[in-house]
């Protein structure tokens, strides 16, 4: 059969393309993500399943899929204690856009606020596979509670705080111990959740830590399959909602340009007077 020009071109284009993916593919008047048809997807699947077939590729079980909802809906807000909302509430009431509010919120993200549970998730998972500090992989229960006490050794040793453990505010998060609950009952919880149970153990009876909700969440997805490279970005999906409400609290309830503290509550130490014979010199230049 002979080609034409026009079907050579499009085949070149094909063997050549120039982005890839394998989530979500568009053609006019048909949506396809992971296989499913988007318009199937519609009113079939819960929010938690679907953020699991993007991240995974397939569709959860019941109970994985209830286990992730409970994971994002334990993310949902802080009140006004973290940095990352009290950012898009300052942005918000200097008058910016939502957008940027926003923007600036989850921009506020990093390794000691919302980064703990990625630090978390890959420790967890580097330690089942290969081991920590003398020991091997976890082949067993029994080899669960000395790895930990391995782990949580050397952490103390090098004054570390390991992530997960711990909190600003609560001496027990009551969302940990409720995710661990859920876990249980879900069958979700697994060797990477152990693990973080028998380091709360060790650091209980150590230093009377306990494991905070970053540290249940860490062991609850690793042992659902999800890569730590994803922890900061499944938080950010289950504090989004917050931070918007937040925003737009600030925007419609209080009043302009926030202020934090008072102008007489600031502590100048800087140098009090500066070298004039330079600005002198300057300006005769």
């Amino acid at each position: 059969m002979a080609t034409g020009r026009g079907t050579v071109e499009t085949m070149f284009k094909l063997s050549n393309p120039k982005l890839r993916t394998s989530i979500t593919k568009v053609e006019p008047n048909r949506i396809v993500t992971r296989g499913y048809s988007q318009e199937d997807l519609i009113g079939n699947v819960s929010f938690s399943e679907m953020v699991y077939l993007l991240l995974k590729g397939t569709l959860p079980s019941e109970n994985e899929s209830k286990m992730l909802e409970a994971v994002l809906v334990s993310f949902c807000d802080h009140g006004l204690t973290p940095p990352s909302t009290q950012v898009a509430r300052l942005m918000a009431s200097a008058g910016s856009p939502l957008t940027s509010c926003v923007s600036g919120g989850l921009m506020a993200f990093g390794k000691y606020h919302a980064g703990a549970m990625e630090s978390s998730m890959k420790i967890l998972q580097e330690v089942v596979k290969k081991g920590f500090g003398k020991m091997g992989p976890l082949e067993s229960n029994d080899a669960v509670e000395p790895t930990a006490r391995v782990l949580v050794d050397e952490f103390l040793a090098n004054d570390e705080k390991i992530p997960g453990f711990g909190h600003r505010y609560h001496t027990e998060d009551p969302r940990a111990s409720k995710l661990i609950k859920l876990a249980e009952n879900y069958g979700c919880l697994g060797k990477h959740t152990k693990l973080a149970l028998a380091i709360q153990d060790v650091l209980y009876d150590l230093k009377g830590i306990r494991m905070n909700i970053d540290g249940a969440n860490s062991g609850i997805l690793s042992d659902m399959g999800f890569d730590w490279k994803l922890g900061t970005g499944i938080f950010m999906m289950g504090r989004l909602p917050a931070i918007v409400s937040h925003v737009y609290e600030e925007k419609t309830n209080e009043s302009p340009f926030k202020k934090f503290f008072e102008a007489d509550e600031i502590h100048y130490n800087g140098v009090e007077e500066g070298n004039m014979d330079i600005l002198k010199k300057l300006d005769g230049d």
